[in-house]
């Protein structure tokens, strides 16, 4: 087998590190203590069985002295003595294991003593499935020990560095193993091997020949349970079945096997790791047949990669992102009554282009958008919605997904751009921009609206006001999620008891491509903007704004770098939201400009192109 290079999959050996106590002591004491479950029940314990002849052994605590790792970390394995004692005694009386040779100038045969102690780092979060791992670990670790001992009596090794070799010689063996993150198994690796980059698996030896202690300390394995999720993920079997593999290579390496000598020593460390995961009766290939299939594959894998991440598994993946600014904008069909003299015109009875992102073409959030967006959130991620809609809109869309709230997307509290980017909330929900479009553009627009019976909304704030009712204003409500619109009685009467941030006309998609945007687009002249988001809709915006403005000022006010941005749009109005983000992704049922910026087109709104972003680039 040609020689492999795993630059993420390593383990480290150092005799010397029993010298450096002090100083690992200062890097691993950030963990608080545990309470420790429950141990397993002696009738499980007695069920279990072994291909090979056998050690007489027993299970106990560790001395405080014998980890690195000491007592500063979430201990998971302080076994009960009476326990342990009667663990190593029903194995060993029910199997009739074979007695090793002793030291001669002992006169009593004594049972050898397996200390293993199981440790979570602080800053792993606290996820049941570690807490199961770990308590599955109490086992599981002193079995992989017994069997790959028994493995050491009988086999002979052309390669395996033989400084532990007599195990008689020993009255007691101890072992720590610690689940950490990425970010502590990267500084480990860093301080120790001098590579800056977090690995799967650390080894380090504590055992010292030239002591002839009566006790093997045998060392600590360190495991990071992020970088073994992504394995997992990508080799298809469970965190625990990876964990378990990665146990059996580090606790190999301490025996030691070291795969990177040599072809030959990779061979029968090989070997190794496959039969005693096989005697274990534990799924998966071992880690260096694992690494050497990802390599070799490496090829039909990029032409059939599909790097998002699975639902449920992001809470093992460190955010690329601290922001997610989204558009919001939905894509729907209106079925208007034919009733309606007005309406019967062709156009209306066609389905009309409007862009949507994280709502889908019935204006809803569907059940995997809101999974992804609950995830992200749960992992530290700010969702912030940059939207042409009104404030009222998003918490009604919110609402129905239980996405609102402090701990939602939306609440009183949280910030947003909204309207156009005409209002800007900040911090605490502080309303810190609003600009207002000019009275005379909005009587002027009304007065249109009336003479030619093409309904116009104006928004104002959390609300929206018009002079006649209509069923596409009904539209913008029951389908659209906007506020309600209140009828008033005069074009004054509404100047007056409100300020206007922009009017909405609403018509069909022939009715504003050849009459209202060729009209608007003269009349306003340099005192608006007329702007363009959905084919059936025009609406005419204060000069110099944009949603784009707004989230630029909004990242400026919570002094958030681009950099830590990523930003899912569609239409044209999200284009400089895209352009300002470190990462813009436009949704395939986007507008072409859009998509022409973007870093990444991804899925349409109605394949869930919201969540697909999150799970394949957000983490």
């Amino acid at each position: 087998m040609p020689p492999l290079l795993y630059p993420l999959r390593r383990t480290l050996r150092l005799p010397f590190l029993f010298h450096h106590h002090h100083q690992m002591a200062r890097v691993l004491s950030r963990a608080s203590p545990l309470p420790c479950p429950s141990p397993p029940s002696a009738a499980f314990v007695s069920n279990l069985s072994f291909s090979h002849s056998s050690i007489p052994f027993q299970i106990s605590s560790p001395s405080p002295k014998s980890s690195i790792f000491g007592a500063a970390f979430r201990l998971v394995c302080r076994e009960n003595e009476r326990f342990s004692k009667r663990f190593g005694r029903i194995l060993a009386s029910q199997r009739g294991y074979r007695k090793l040779r002793r030291r001669p100038a002992k006169s009593k045969e004594k049972e050898l003593e397996l200390g293993v102690k199981i440790c979570i780092e602080e800053e792993l979060p606290d996820d049941p499935e570690i807490l199961n791992i770990a308590e599955m670990l109490r086992l599981d670790v002193p079995i992989a020990m017994k069997l790959a001992f028994e493995g050491l009596k009988d086999s002979e090794y052309k390669t395996r560095d033989t400084t532990i070799s007599d195990l008689g010689g020993f009255e007691n063996v101890e072992l720590s193993v610690l689940l950490c993150n990425d970010e502590f198994i990267r500084k480990l690796n860093k301080e120790w091997r001098d590579e800056d980059h977090a690995t799967d698996v650390l080894s380090m030896s504590q055992h010292i020949p030239e002591l002839k202690l009566p006790i093997l300390m045998l060392g600590d394995i360190v495991i990071s349970v992020e970088t073994a999720a992504r394995q997992a993920e990508e080799r298809g079997h469970t965190l625990i079945d990876e964990i378990r593999i990665l146990m059996v290579h580090g606790l190999l390496h301490l025996l030691g096997f070291d795969h990177e000598i040599s072809d030959e020593a990779e061979v029968e460390m090989e070997k190794e790791e496959e039969l005693l995961l096989k005697s274990l009766g534990w799924k998966g290939k071992g880690l260096i047949q694992s690494a050497y299939d990802a390599e070799t594959d490496g090829n039909s894998h990029t032409e059939n990669s599909d790097d998002r991440k699975k639902e449920g598994s992001l809470r093992f993946y460190k955010p690329k992102f601290s922001y997610i600014f989204c558009d919001m904008d939905g894509e729907t069909t209106l079925e208007i009554p034919l009733t309606i003299p007005l309406l019967l015109s062709p156009a209306y009875h066609s389905s009309y282009l409007t862009l949507g992102t994280m709502l889908n073409s019935k204006s809803q959030i569907t059940a995997a958008t809101a999974k992804a967006l609950k995830e992200a959130l749960s992992r530290g991620v700010k969702v912030v919605v940059a939207t042409g809609k009104a404030r009222p809109a998003v918490i009604t869309a919110l609402k129905a997904v239980d996405l609102v709230g402090k701990d939602g997307v939306i609440s009183e509290f949280s910030p947003g751009v909204f309207i156009q980017g005409l209002l800007v909330y900040g911090r605490q929900g502080r309303k810190i921009f609003k600009r207002n479009l000019d009275p005379d553009v909005c009587r002027e627009a009304f007065h249109y609206s009336c003479k030619s019976e093409v309904p116009l909304i104006a928004f104002s704030e959390d609300r929206c006001l018009t002079l006649f009712d209509h069923p596409l204003v009904e539209s913008l409500h029951t389908v659209y999620h906007e506020p309600k619109a209140e009828i008033m009685p005069s074009v004054e009467h509404l100047l007056a008891i409100a300020e206007i941030q922009k009017v909405l006309f609403l018509d069909t998609a022939e009715g504003v491509a050849t009459a209202l945007r060729p009209y608007w687009s003269e009349a306003v002249g340099g005192r608006a903007n007329v702007v363009q988001s959905q084919a059936d809709m025009l609406e005419i915006v204060p000069p110099g704004t944009s949603k784009g403005s707004g989230v630029r000022m909004l990242l400026d006010h919570l002094n958030v770098p681009a950099q830590e941005v990523m930003a899912i749009g569609d239409g044209e109005n999200d284009i400089e939201m895209l352009e300002l983000a470190s990462l813009g992704i436009a949704l395939s049922n986007g507008s072409e400009k859009t998509k022409a910026v973007a870093n990444v087109i991804g899925p349409s709104n109605d394949e869930d192109g919201v969540a697909d972003a999150i799970y394949r680039y957000a983490f």
